[in-house]
């Protein structure tokens, strides 16, 4: 009988959508189905049970025994979030995508989704693609060679499965920009040299937490976010940091900001703490689809912006499908990136929504430096949305919905559903909650149409799904 904790090796059979590795095994009460996170069909792993069922049982991989035969050699740094860099691109897509698909059958109802499939969007870029990374740093390192915890001081990523352990990042991952990861040990060495400690997890002390950086493709620049406590905040020489940094990216340094946090928490951006710009400048302008947009470190913008452009295409394709004689309201808007795209594009009229009103300040301000006059911005809450505007009751035709990796929440999908749109354009970073939704929505009338997948991130697990749905 398995258990909960027990070791097993096991070769993986096929991939299933979410980025978990499938294998069978047998015991004497029959047949077993083994789910190990981050896998690839081949590969013999060592894997621990962490969780068991009927007939299934969910694992985290401990080690890879063995390389599978569709693997191929990678010239970057490995690192927990890639986990398939060793796996060809074509062998990625074709995984994800019918594991995707998958989904929508069995979690959806929707048994001839394939038939309603539009598009596969790549990434245009297949590496370097990101414009923001975080780097932790740590007091226990976990050695990628030996297998070991070690009492060290480490500047990369969490190790996989832990909270408390870092490894080291040598050199560049592959994912961000490569001049920066290549001297990132120096900052390494150099906060070493320093004596200041790095964060100790378990103890929840030290001083060096984190640097986060932020990069604009359109200006080929950084800002650069390094994250201390206070504890040791007298001792620390800021203008050799600062000098450093300068020394690596020149020009391209946009800035550099100093984020306090004293927060027991596991998490860059504090609950409380405060951010001072020590250098430069804490704004960098980001193009997407020729408009511009500011951004600074706490804005969110779309990781990969050269697919986020394709994936904006296709909602813009989809908004204008067959006749639009309404407005277009984009839910959840925050700065309005959608909405702006849309309403330039097809010159229909568009009201973003979104309950936050930094966000909405954001988007009307970005509008206006866009010279875009048919986009309206409001701060309201979605369910109270049209009786504190009556005047767009049965003017709504296309909702636009980008909810966030939960999804929408039932008591919410309801309100979204009561505003009566004709069609639904719906973007999700996890297809699994729209799946999920496809019932909700089918039982309201509204029935999918069309169905595209965007993989805004190569050497991932990850897949965003845009689909059309029409009010029968």
């Amino acid at each position: 009988m398995l258990k909960k904790n027990q070791i097993l090796e096991i070769t993986i059979a096929r991939y299933a959508f979410g980025g978990n590795g499938i294998a069978f095994i047998d015991d004497d009460r029959g047949k077993y189905t083994v789910f190990v996170e981050n896998t690839i069909p081949g590969q013999r792993v060592k894997a621990q049970i962490t969780k068991t069922d009927k007939r299934f049982v969910n694992c985290k991989l401990l080690e890879i025994l063995e390389h599978s035969p569709e693997e191929i050699d990678s010239p970057y740094f490995p690192i927990p979030g890639a986990p398939y860099a060793t796996w060809p691109i074509e062998k990625q897509q074709q995984a994800k995508k019918e594991g995707c698909l998958e989904i929508y059958k069995r979690i959806g109802k929707i048994e001839h989704v394939t038939s309603l499939f539009d598009t596969y969007i790549s990434s245009p870029f297949i590496w370097n693609y990101r414009n923001k990374m975080e780097y932790s740093f740590g007091a226990i390192r976990f050695d990628l060679d030996t297998k070991e915890e070690l009492d060290e001081f480490a500047l990369g990523f969490k190790h996989r499965g832990t909270w408390w352990m870092v490894e080291n990042l040598d050199r560049e991952s592959g994912l961000f920009d490569a001049t920066w990861e290549n001297n990132l040990f120096r900052i390494r060495e150099h906060c070493e040299k320093t004596g200041l400690p790095p964060w100790h997890a378990p103890k929840r002390e030290g001083f060096f937490r984190y640097i986060v950086v932020r990069k604009s493709f359109k200006q080929d620049q950084l800002l650069i976010n390094l994250v201390t406590s206070s504890s040791h905040l007298n001792e620390f020489d800021f203008s050799k940091f600062q000098h450093l940094v300068l020394d690596i990216l020149g020009d391209r340094c946009a800035g550099i900001i100093h984020t306090l946090n004293d927060d027991t928490g596991d998490r860059s951006e504090p609950l409380k703490g405060s951010s001072k710009l020590m250098y430069g400048s804490e704004e960098m302008t980001e193009e997407l689809l020729e408009l511009s947009f500011q951004m600074n470190m706490k804005s969110f913008f779309q990781t990969n912006p050269k697919s986020a452009e394709l994936l904006y295409n296709k909602a813009i394709e989809y908004c204008a499908f067959e006749n639009n004689e309404g407005t277009i309201l984009d839910l959840f808007c925050g700065t309005g990136t959608i909405g702006q795209l849309i309403a330039k594009r097809t010159g229909l009229p568009i009201v973003g929504v979104d309950i936050v009103e930094e966000a909405i300040e954001d988007a009307r301000t970005n509008a206006a430096k866009n010279n875009i006059s048919n986009a309206r911005f409001i701060a309201a809450d979605v369910g109270k949305f049209l009786l504190e505007h009556p005047e767009f009751t049965d003017q709504i035709h296309t909702l636009v919905l980008d909810p966030p990796r939960g999804g929408i929440a039932p008591k919410t999908l309801r309100k979204v559903i009561a505003l009566g749109a004709k069609r639904m354009v719906y973007i999700s970073c996890n297809p699994a909650t729209q799946a999920r939704d496809c019932e909700a929505l089918a039982l309201a009338g509204y029935e999918l149409k069309k169905l595209s997948f965007i993989d805004q991130f190569p050497h991932t697990a990850h897949l965003e799904a845009i689909g059309i749905f029409e009010k029968n």
